[in-house]
């Protein structure tokens, strides 16, 4: 794992976020609720993981609706086998 990714997933936030779109895709407009935190910093958190090519982000009319790339699911693996 290299050093970005190892920053990405220093967070807890950014590791339930992970954890939670892990579970198939997400709207943006639901992980606040789900984690517990604002959606500005929700948003900077999505913004660090997408960076880092764990998550993908896509367009569906008003929603923007986040799912794992492949690197993404592969380090939950890793994260979850801990």
């Amino acid at each position: 794992m290299n050093a970005n990714i190892v920053k990405a997933i220093s967070s807890e936030t950014r590791i339930k976020i992970l954890s939670q779109i892990g579970k198939g895709e997400v709207c943006a407009c639901k992980l606040p609720s789900i984690v517990k935190k604002t959606q500005p910093a929700v948003s900077q958190h999505l913004g660090v993981l997408k960076q880092t090519g764990l998550v993908r982000s896509r367009r569906d009319g008003a929603m923007i609706l986040y799912s794992l790339t492949e690197k993404g699911r592969k380090v939950l693996r890793d994260i979850e086998g801990w």
